[in-house]
């Protein structure tokens, strides 16, 4: 079984393993058709397909005599299931090695911060590849202050994308915000024009004319004049990947340029033609979302840009370090992978960041050093283990209350070594116009604490209009 973190990714694996594998594959990810997953699922089944590429779900596959699992991109977070049930596939993989006696090999330039540990302990084995195996060398890396810049896209970036067309080469910009702008705001009072179902603000959209909510679909047309004070003194701030592709029109009137997000790929068909027009040299600069950051293999990219590397830098969860410290690694590998001239320009408000210095010098043993020592410091893990439980419900004092009395019944049985946080208001507190407060149960082992909190959620009635999610092991606590 290979797993990839992206059916984005998939179809550059699938192409490769089937030179190799020929009619022995069965591919299984979310956009296959019900009758498609049937036909690959009588194939395993069969014995005719003995090599399975997927996405997070194909991990229970059922093949007959298990040999091996690759997980590539480990540390991937979209390799934990959002609903019920929410297993990781990582844990699944263990567990199926384990019970079946098959190898088990993950790869990541950034491995999180788990797989760190583990390897540290000598838990894991560590494998090391000492070079790109594409001839390519790591590329240089430089640091943008954008304190003094004016737009998206800094001079010094812009220098480096017209001298990499002019030698012939592509470029790749990657920003982790779709849209035009991310907020509506007032120069007069400050207003924010916000979702009216969710605590975030709305995406302005210039394609469509529209704010939208990224996280309900809730959409309103732009407003002239401020709702709050009806000042005409009103704009957008923050720049999302609409504005960075209309800046890269002005700025390169003569580069073919494509946006790879959610959006411009919502057609079926339009992911595989953007990359395949990039793969074959019809697209000179890419830019795009978290898509453009991993796994993608492409010879010709000698120049990348990271737009902005402080998108999830101020996120409050406990793993906006790692996941900033990844990105920005990642999508610097996408530049020089076949050659020794890549180079990767780094923009952002916060240059003496540790983070984002110790990325741009792809320092991964400092980094987990001192992510470690923070996480040990706060008993976060690799170092506890976490159950997060959310009550959600569209009255406010319900979803309140339920939690208050879950978190008094629980005190008196869960471990005495365990700790209960909360109860909270989520960081994002409502969401499609449902209030959202949560329990985090915090303890160094799993063993008693799970079976505490099974025990209690088991006999627990939820009061009327609150419903419960119970996430083990959360990699998000937004």
């Amino acid at each position: 079984i290979y797993l990839v973190p992206e059916i984005a990714l998939t179809g550059q694996v699938v192409e490769a393993a089937s030179r190799r594998f020929g009619s022995r594959c069965a591919v299984i990810h979310s956009h296959l058709t019900p009758s498609q997953k049937l036909s690959e699922w009588r194939r395993i089944l069969s014995g005719e397909a003995q090599v399975v590429i997927g996405a997070r779900s194909a991990v229970f596959a059922p093949l007959a005599s298990l040999g091996l699992i690759v997980i590539d991109e480990e540390h991937e977070s979209s390799y934990k299931s959002g609903s019920s049930p929410r297993y990781h596939a990582r844990q699944v993989a263990m567990r199926r090695c384990a019970a079946e006696g098959a190898r088990l090999v993950m790869g990541s330039a950034t491995p999180s911060v788990e797989a760190w540990s583990l390897m540290e302990d000598g838990a894991v084995e560590r494998l090391t590849l000492t070079k790109r195996l594409s001839g390519g060398a790591p590329p240089a890396v430089e640091i943008v202050d954008m304190g003094g810049e004016e737009g998206a896209i800094s001079g010094r970036l812009a220098d480096a994308v017209r001298e990499t067309a002019r030698l012939g080469g592509q470029s790749i910009l990657f920003l982790n915000r779709r849209g035009f702008s991310y907020f509506f705001r007032c120069r007069s009072c400050g207003a924010e024009i916000r979702c009216k179902n969710c605590s975030v603000s709305l995406t302005y959209h210039k394609d469509r004319n529209a704010l939208v909510c990224h996280y309900c679909g809730y959409r309103v047309a732009p407003p002239k004049a401020c709702p709050e004070c009806g000042s005409l003194d009103v704009g957008y701030s923050g720049f999302g990947t609409e504005r960075v592709e209309e800046e890269a029109a002005r700025l390169f009137p003569n580069l073919r340029i494509s946006r790879l997000d959610a959006d411009s790929t919502a057609k079926k068909g339009e992911l595989e033609k953007i990359l395949a027009d990039f793969r074959e040299g019809r697209v000179d600069l890419l830019l795009g979302t978290q898509m453009v950051a991993k796994g993608l293999n492409f010879p010709r990219v000698k120049t990348v840009g990271v737009v902005l590397a402080d998108t999830t830098l101020n996120l409050p969860d406990f793993r906006a370090a790692e996941r900033a410290f990844a990105l920005v690694v990642q999508v610097a590998g996408r530049a020089g992978r076949f050659s020794p001239d890549g180079r990767v320009i780094v923009q952002t408000y916060r240059p003496e960041s540790a983070v984002i210095r110790l990325a741009a010098a792809a320092d991964l043993p400092r980094f987990y050093a001192l992510e470690l020592g923070a996480r040990r410091e706060l008993d976060f893990p690799p170092y506890s283990r976490l159950i997060r439980i959310v009550f959600r419900s569209k009255e406010r004092e319900r979803a309140t209350a339920a939690a208050s009395d879950f978190a008094r019944a629980a005190a008196a049985l869960v471990p005495a070594d365990a700790e209960i946080l909360g109860p909270a208001e989520c960081p994002i507190g409502m969401v499609a116009g449902t209030a959202r407060w949560q329990l985090i149960f915090r303890a160094a082992k799993m063993g008693a604490l799970h079976g505490a909190l099974s025990r209690l959620l088991a006999e627990w009635k939820a009061p009327p209009g609150v419903r419960i999610e119970t996430d083990v092991d959360p990699v998000n606590l937004m």
